[in-house]
């Protein structure tokens, strides 16, 4: 069985920064791409930033300049820096991992629980 765990949530002012973090725990043989999506009220769950084992990165183009995503491989936790937060950055951050928990089975996705960012003053 494997498990995300998000943390570092909170409620932080325009302009504010946060840090995000996801620790896979459980049965894991290896993690592919690890990702942070998130859902706003009303509107469709979208990625954010990705990456890579790697390291190799990606964006939305609402984020780029302003987030970072990083991951330490020897704790399977995958972290997003937040700085210069907007009050449209507001919504449910999920981890996401495609990971294999044994070497003889494709690679699956599981999701983090969720945590709530919000941005306002």
């Amino acid at each position: 069985q494997v498990q995300l765990v998000e943390s570092g949530g909170g409620l932080v002012q325009p302009g504010g920064s946060l840090r995000l973090s996801c620790a896979a725990s459980g049965s894991i043989f290896s993690i592919n791409t690890m990702a942070w999506y998130r859902q706003a009220p009303g509107k469709e769950r979208e990625s954010v930033a990705a990456i890579t084992s790697d390291g190799i990165t990606i964006y939305v183009d609402s984020v780029k300049g302003r987030f970072t995503i990083s991951r330490d491989n020897a704790k399977n936790t995958v972290y997003l820096q937040m700085n210069s937060l907007k009050p449209e950055d507001t919504a449910v951050y999920y981890c996401n991992a495609h990971l294999r928990q044994w070497s003889f089975e494709a690679p699956q996705n599981y999701w983090g629980q969720g945590t709530q960012v919000t941005v306002s003053s």
